[in-house]
């Protein structure tokens, strides 16, 4: 919204400058983006009248004039301006005058003949665009006045940036009642009387559009003389705030607006037929645009129509065939409101954005319309003439009601921090409009004033105090909320933790989609029927997924394209599994850990041999996790089966005997069915498996030595490893600190059926040295239990 200083202080004038004004409207939240001057700096500047004008003898495109407006009488000054011509009033910079930028109008000689001054243009003067010729005053300007004084050009444009919700202050009548109760100074508005109607003439208005429009008024002018030009204190007002001058009845519609806020529109009456219709528009009628576009209308788009077709977007533009034009004798005003909800929008979908549209896609005061509607009548009888017809008000049972609110006093000081007293709080509020309703030991309930379509709760009754009473003088008060801070028992680990291991692996985390193609599915979890949605965002994103194994694999597959060779990468998340037994409409969701690698063990370098990854790279580095929850020793792996995974090279993840997960190389079948050149090896297992960790207990460190005995022992190639150790450790006694096997030799010089397996045993007691009989005692005791179990003998 730009708004004049000085048409602003004609409504209302604090005892304050410019810069403070701009503050105060600032800090109240109307934030003043630019404050612009109407012209530039320069003085000297009088109202002068070309009272003779003569070809220049020796230039076919200067002119020597006389121009009227010093005291010694007319001044000879040479001008090339086209349009200089006897009678006109100009712009007349005398000698001395200073213009902007700094230039000094001297005595100068053109071709030969002296002048004395300089006739302007608006150009020359920075007080507006037109650079055709001299800028022509209007005929009563006063010869020999200071043509600042007189065009006021000392004024300021003032462009504030409105929030949405204050269409309130869309105008200056607006920005007045803001100013007025900011400063505490007196609102005087014009005096605007009903208008009695001199003729019985009406023309029948109906409304078919509902609770879109809920009041319209109009009323028959006739007899008018458009041929009149708008005032020039008119015209000026109208282009201080960004609207060109058209027509008087054009003019006098778009002041209204800017004054009062509501938007209007004149038809010309001769062109309309039957009556005016509110209502919405047939899908694809047509209508041409005052600017001559013609559009295809939607259903949902009100109109103002007559019965031949629609005449005006409702709210937003007028129509050319019923437009008012230089032939124009009898006009149809119209003044209305539109339901917000009703016009907002409308505008954008033709491509337009109107001032009218502006400001009943916000929100106009509904009670608004009569004023302005005989606002508009005045000014156009006083400036085109005519008779006025009695007012045509029509409206429905659709208009907005009265809103109370209730303020409490206790919400006050818990919301502002504040203990504001009684009469100051009802001082601000009845000063912004609110009418007070009742009043009790309590609070205050108000009537909202029809023009603040923003306050309707009392956290906007807070507002509103805040920003009159003033943001900078509300005091500053640390908040003080008790915190009761959760409870992080040792017992769950964070899946940062995990994340943080796979991380300081190699790995890189990835988030895929929660839905996969149906058919990428069925190949990863044959046996499980996913659920699949209704409304998919596409047809590969159709199925909620059952494991998290296909996301990954498909981002390998992305990585592969773009020439990735090595890669890393894990995923936590939720997988879908149908089931009987319980969850949400029989779906259970599961927050699992899946990870992948593919490519060479070690990263490229000079010093790394090109291996590729295998079955005990993804199997260490998911120890490696275990080992994070301190639960390690609880977990086993054993041979397994998955049908996405190698038949051989896959183990089922076991913690204290009940089933986790899986880790494996993927299914050959399925690797060719991808497209993917190497193996790939992946883990999938349920994430509460992972998060759950042993409290960390202090164990006092033995300050006596350890004893090493190594057993080569031959055994079935079938007896897996986890099987031979758990014998071992059973039979080897409760000193057995720690076990390993350290090698294995399957080949030449042993059966091809068995298989040697080097352990390695470590004892150690907490209080004393351990003497040879104790440790051949526990020696012989696993080598018993070895033949015993396994027809093991010694290499």
């Amino acid at each position: 919204m730009k708004v004049s200083e000085s048409w602003l202080r004609e409504w209302v004038n604090p005892a304050v400058g410019t810069d403070e004004l701009v503050a105060q409207l600032t800090m109240a939240g109307l934030e003043v983006d630019a404050i612009e001057s109407v012209a530039g700096d320069f003085t000297g500047v009088i109202v002068g009248e070309i009272v003779a004008c003569e070809q220049h003898p020796d230039a076919d495109k200067l002119r020597v004039t006389q121009v009227a407006g010093l005291p010694d009488g007319p001044t000879q000054v040479v001008c090339g301006a086209a349009n200089a011509r006897v009678g006109i009033k100009i712009p007349f910079a005398t000698i001395g005058a200073e213009l902007p930028g700094d230039f000094q109008i001297k005595k100068a000689k053109l071709r030969g003949v002296e002048s004395f001054g300089m006739l302007c243009g608006q150009t020359e003067l920075k007080a507006g665009d037109d650079d055709t010729g001299l800028w022509e005053l209007a005929a009563d300007a006063p010869v020999g006045a200071d043509i600042r004084n007189y065009l006021n050009l000392n004024d300021k444009l003032i462009e504030v940036d409105l929030t949405p919700n204050r269409s309130d202050c869309l105008s200056v009548k607006g920005i007045a009642r803001e100013v007025g109760v900011l400063f505490r100074a007196p609102v005087q508005s014009p005096a605007i009387d009903p208008i009695t109607a001199t003729i019985a003439d009406t023309f029948p208005v109906k409304l078919s559009a509902g609770a879109a429009c809920s009041r319209y008024v109009g009323r028959v002018i006739r007899n008018i003389d458009i041929t009149k030009p708008s005032p020039a204190w008119l015209q000026d007002k109208l282009v201080r705030a960004g609207l060109r001058s058209i027509d008087a009845v054009v003019d006098v519609t778009n002041y209204v607006l800017v004054e009062l806020g509501q938007p209007m529109h004149a038809f010309d009456l001769s062109k309309l037929s039957g009556g005016i219709d509110v209502r919405l528009a047939k899908q694809d009628e047509a209508l041409t645009l005052l600017d001559g576009q013609e559009v295809k209308l939607n259903a949902d788009t009100m109109v103002i129509a007559d019965q031949q077709g629609a005449l005006a977007i409702a709210g937003v533009f007028g129509g050319k065939p019923s437009s008012v034009t230089t032939e124009t004798r009898d006009i149809f005003l119209e003044s209305a409101f539109f339901n917000p909800l009703a016009v907002a929008g409308r505008a954008r979908s033709y491509g337009l954005h109107t001032d009218s549209s502006h400001r009943f896609e916000r929100g106009v005061d509904y009670n608004l319309q009569v004023e302005a509607i005989e606002r508009a009548t005045a000014l156009l009888l006083e400036i085109v003439g005519g008779e006025a017809g009695p007012l045509t008000h029509v409206t429905n049972d659709h208009l907005p009601q009265e809103r109370q609110v209730t303020l409490r006093k206790a919400r006050i000081v818990s919301g502002l921090s504040l203990e504001m007293a009684d009469d100051e709080v009802v001082d601000i509020l009845t000063r912004l409009g609110l009418s007070l309703v009742s009043q009790n030991a309590d609070g205050w309930t108000f009537n909202v004033p029809s023009y603040r379509f923003d306050i309707s709760i009392e956290a906007d009754l807070l507002e509103e105090l805040a920003r009159v009473y003033g943001y900078n003088r509300l005091p500053t008060r640390a908040l003080a909320t008790p915190i009761q801070i959760d409870e992080r028992p040792e017992a769950v680990l964070g899946v940062s933790a995990v994340r943080r291991q796979l991380v300081a692996r190699g790995y890189q985390e990835a988030i895929t989609f929660s839905f996969i193609e149906p058919k990428l599915s069925a190949l990863f979890d044959p046996k499980c029927e996913p659920v699949v949605l209704r409304n998919p965002i596409s047809a590969d994103l159709a199925a909620m997924r059952t494991s998290l194994l296909p996301g990954l694999v498909t981002v390998l597959r992305n990585n592969l394209n773009r020439q990735q060779e090595r890669v890393r990468l894990f995923e936590t998340g939720l997988r879908f599994v149908p089931s009987e037994k319980g969850g949400v409409d029989g779906l259970q969701q599961e927050a699992m850990l899946a990870g992948l690698i593919y490519g060479s063990r070690l990263p490229e370098a000079w010093s790394n041999v090109a291996e590729a990854v295998d079955f005990f790279d993804i199997k260490g580095d998911l120890e490696s996790v275990l080992a994070v929850t301190g639960n390690a020793k609880d977990f086993s792996f054993q041979a397994g089966e998955h049908s996405a995974l190698h038949p051989g090279q896959t183990a089922a993840i076991y913690l204290n005997g009940e089933l986790q997960g899986y880790v494996g190389a993927l299914h050959p079948t399925l690797q060719q069915q991808l497209d993917i050149p190497k193996n790939v090896f992946l883990f999938e297992l349920k994430l509460s498996a992972v998060t759950q960790a042993r409290v960390p207990a202090f164990s006092s460190l033995s300050r006596f030595p350890e004893v090493r005995r190594d057993l080569a022992i031959l055994i079935d190639r079938q007896v897996a490893a986890k099987t031979l150790m758990d014998t071992v450790s059973a039979a080897a006694g409760e000193h057995v600190t720690d076990l390993k096997v350290f090698d294995v030799y399957m080949g030449k010089g042993i059966d091809p059926h068995r298989k040697s397996v080097a352990l390695g045993l470590t004892f150690q007691h907490p209080s004393r040295t351990l003497n040879e009989d104790e440790v051949n005692a526990s020696i012989d005791a696993v080598i018993k239990s070895l033949e015993a179990n396994f027809a093991a003998t010694l290499r």
